[in-house]
């Protein structure tokens, strides 16, 4: 039965025009609603969106709670979540096709091949919400905030755009911390237990259900707000 439901909701994803996948990582392009390929590199706020508002990236968005909720808050800006697994993204673009969310789109992908569809200075934020740690060493690499992705991010953000970290892993955060001194990297503003007091910004209230479950386990939410010059 579960199988058969994601072969459903796939099918479905497949139909959907807010939602754009990268089915062959090896050859990778971005395919539309019922097979369309899509170039839309440096051109999603003009040939997607269809206006000149701000782009803001979700990565790891799972079911894209922050990317609804943020594309409900700020109507003038345009959001996109970014994740590999399908069945997830399906939640988060059915429920803003639901609401009538015409400023937020997702895309299917891995993160590593995230320049092949956005150009340089295209993006003007980017959250990154509860990714996956890499608890081990030999994968520090793959870490969202590793040297790697940094560079890659800072070859499509705007100049002094903001970009935020938002995890329960002690971990990650320490780690994230550290790469940022390594590089230069300005942290606008850090916290180990963002409810331990009032929240830095309005955005911090949102939570995922991923920040659900670790609330429930008593576990504390991080934060860190950095600017990559």
């Amino acid at each position: 039965m579960a199988k058969r439901n994601k072969l459903q909701k796939f099918e479905q994803l497949n139909g959907f025009n807010n939602v754009f996948q990268n089915f062959n990582f090896e050859k990778p392009s971005l395919t539309g609603a019922h097979g369309e390929e899509r170039d839309l590199k440096g051109k999603w706020a003009e040939s997607h969106f269809e206006n000149d508002n701000p782009i803001v990236i979700e990565l790891a968005c799972g079911r894209g709670e922050y990317s609804l909720a943020l594309a409900q808050q700020y109507p003038e800006k345009n959001f996109i979540g970014v994740d590999v697994k399908g069945a997830r993204i399906w939640k988060g673009a059915g429920i803003a096709l639901e609401k009538g969310l015409e400023n937020v789109a997702f895309v299917r992908t891995r993160i590593e091949q995230l320049e092949l569809f956005f150009g340089k200075g295209e993006i003007s934020e980017i959250w990154i919400t509860f990714p996956d740690p890499f608890l081990k060493k030999s994968k520090s690499n793959r870490r969202l905030t590793s040297e790697y992705f940094l560079k890659c991010y800072k070859r499509m953000l705007k100049d002094d755009a903001l970009c935020h970290l938002k995890t329960d892993n002690t971990m990650l955060y320490e780690f994230s911390l550290e790469i940022f001194e390594e590089q230069g990297i300005k942290v606008n503003y850090k916290s180990a237990d963002i409810y331990s007091g009032p929240l830095f910004i309005p955005e911090l209230e949102y939570q995922t259900y991923y920040e659900k479950m670790h609330l429930e386990k008593k576990l504390k939410i991080k934060y860190i707000q950095f600017v990559i010059d």
